[in-house]
């Protein structure tokens, strides 16, 4: 021990952050656990390390009563008083017992206490890092697939990419860089458990960010997204500046930076639309990629009849309902799509 303990502890602090008296009062309370499980002849023990050469020593702790019980523990007020006068009732009385071969038991027990206090002052660390990046992009390799479970080495540590927060057939292979969503960073007693998706709208937003400066910057706003992850996104745009396009900016030249983001996102169709205060053309606009020829609002409810010309009727609505679900969910408004002939032959009945 000596010199060479405090000398490591006073270098941790400066490297790793780690109190020196804070490992030293750690390393205090493993020892005693060492010392009962090595030495049993005393069982009530303070132990104490010099602050100023590293020195260790143990002391047995009696505590001064007038009937002893347990021997172990306590010592009359006739013998403390052999000891001290000045001894009195409930006083503690401290006797030096530290064992000659104590210096390498005290050696291993600090090593192993000052390595663990490492691993969770990194893993501290690790948590901060990444608790604060909650609800952005992270990329990573596919470092191994587990039972539906796909792991993706981030550096430091690693992802969790849940079967729930995967896209349906998109395939995952290992050593394949992968770009994902965290959702949630959980402190565990393992270190810091990163939660990642692939299937959340943030995902979509978040790489819009990256893709078009002018969302990065805040000249166009991204208001509202509806998602089915791996087959079609609804993204509604809005720009304050009346020289930008929000569609145009997000779309990019000949497409480019829109079919960046399809491209990352395995061949995922994404509708752009223009966002409006005015719910009708918000509504019309949020169904292409369908004409629309009239939108009737009903305030109260908060619900749409939505007019559209006789062959669009099955594009609006969509496969499976598809498009007309994820404009429903994309202005928050309840949607109800006629043709135009259904809609006449509603009027004359």
């Amino acid at each position: 021990m000596k010199n060479e303990l405090l000398e490591a502890l006073e270098q941790l602090e400066k490297e790793k952050g780690i109190s020196k008296e804070t490992l030293l009062e750690a390393i205090e309370a493993a020892l005693i656990t060492a010392y009962k499980k090595n030495f049993g002849s005393a069982q009530n023990v303070k132990i104490t390390i010099d602050r100023e050469n590293g020195d260790v020593h143990v002391y047995s702790r009696k505590q001064v009563v007038e009937n002893v019980e347990n021997e172990l523990f306590e010592i009359s007020l006739e013998d403390a008083k052999k000891i001290d006068p000045n001894y009195e009732i409930d006083d503690i009385i401290e006797k030096e017992v530290t064992p000659k071969n104590f210096g390498r038991i005290a050696a291993q027990t600090a090593k192993q206490v000052v390595v663990q206090r490492i691993r969770e002052a990194e893993r501290a660390v690790i948590y901060e890092e990444f608790v604060n990046r909650e609800s952005e992009i992270v990329t990573g390799t596919i470092q191994r697939i587990s039972k539906g479970i796909v792991y993706i080495n981030l550096g430091k540590t690693e992802a969790i990419l849940l079967p729930n927060e995967q896209i349906q057939n998109e395939v995952y292979t290992q050593g394949s860089r992968i770009k994902t969503y965290i959702v949630e960073v959980k402190k565990t007693t393992k270190g810091p458990q990163i939660l990642v998706s692939r299937t959340h709208p943030g995902l979509v937003k978040r790489l819009f960010e990256l893709e078009v400066p002018e969302i990065h910057d805040g000249i166009v706003e991204i208001k509202s997204i509806s998602r089915e992850a791996g087959s079609r996104t609804k993204i509604a745009v809005y720009s304050s500046d009346l020289d930008v396009d929000p569609v145009g900016a997000c779309v990019g030249q000949k497409g480019a930076r829109v079919q960046n983001i399809v491209d990352e996102l395995r061949g995922e169709k994404i509708d752009i639309i223009k966002w409006s205060e005015n719910p009708s053309e918000f509504i019309s606009n949020s169904l292409s990629p369908s004409k629309v020829e009239k939108v009737i609002i009903n305030e109260e409810e908060k619900s749409a009849l939505v007019i559209v010309p006789d062959y669009q009727l099955s594009l609006a609505i969509g496969k499976e309902g598809q498009n007309a679900r994820l404009a429903a969910k994309l202005t928050g408004w309840k949607i109800d799509i006629k043709s135009l002939s259904q809609f006449e032959e509603s009027l004359v009945e």
